[in-house]
């Protein structure tokens, strides 16, 4: 992900950040309401996000196709939730910033193991997992239409379609469960949103140089 410094970089460097810096104190506020209660998401580049443990209820995944700032479409897996509990969140982006060189924005939340993140109708767009998974009465090979489990519909994601998020495709092979438990969760993702996020434990930081979860 090297990227060569200058006016477009530095464009693209404050078109990234200020969103979410912005969004940062959205959830600051409604945090001490005792949660995010509107759609938001993170897309336009790869990142980071690592978990120690998600239990979610009403799994879906099925294909998809996400379309970068630039206008470049990325091929992703959508993994979707109706709700979900997440422990040791970590989620991180790297940047080019003009004059200072690579900068890492770091997200970390839910580290209490009693005060776990908590997100509904959350998706996330992805291109790589990693963890160990159990899936409760899993249906594998469904079609797109036929899910029944999970979430799938567009418009609970309008947040994400604004930044670029495709459609699903249509009728594809996709799975489902009641039930999932993912344990050392890596994966690299391209856009996040949930209807509610509850970020207990929040800490955002701003590091210079290379900084990711994993």
């Amino acid at each position: 992900m090297s990227q060569t410094y200058g006016k477009t970089r530095w464009k693209r460097f404050a078109v990234v950040m200020v969103p979410s810096i912005a969004a940062t104190a959205a959830i600051g506020v409604s945090l001490a309401q005792g949660a995010l209660a509107a759609s938001f998401n993170v897309s336009g580049q790869q990142f980071k996000v690592a978990a120690g443990h998600l239990e979610g209820e009403g799994f879906a995944q099925y294909g998809s196709v996400d379309i970068e700032k630039a206008g470049v479409p990325h091929a992703v897996a959508v993994s979707s939730f109706k709700s979900a509990t997440i422990n040791k969140l970590c989620q991180s982006v790297v940047l080019d910033a003009p004059l200072i060189g690579k900068v890492s924005l770091n997200i970390n939340a839910g580290d209490d193991a009693n005060k776990p993140v908590e997100a509904s109708n959350l998706y996330i767009d992805l291109d790589d997992l990693k963890a160990d998974a159990t899936f409760t009465n899993i249906n594998i090979g469904v079609a797109t239409g036929a899910i029944s489990k999970g979430n799938v519909n567009p418009a609970d994601r309008a947040g994400a379609q604004q930044l670029g998020a495709g459609a699903q495709f249509e009728n594809s092979f996709a799975q489902e469960a009641d039930h999932a438990s993912l344990d050392g969760v890596q994966q690299t993702a391209w856009a996040t949103s949930a209807g509610t996020f509850k970020l207990n434990g929040l800490h955002l930081a701003v590091k210079k140089g290379v900084s990711e979860c994993f």
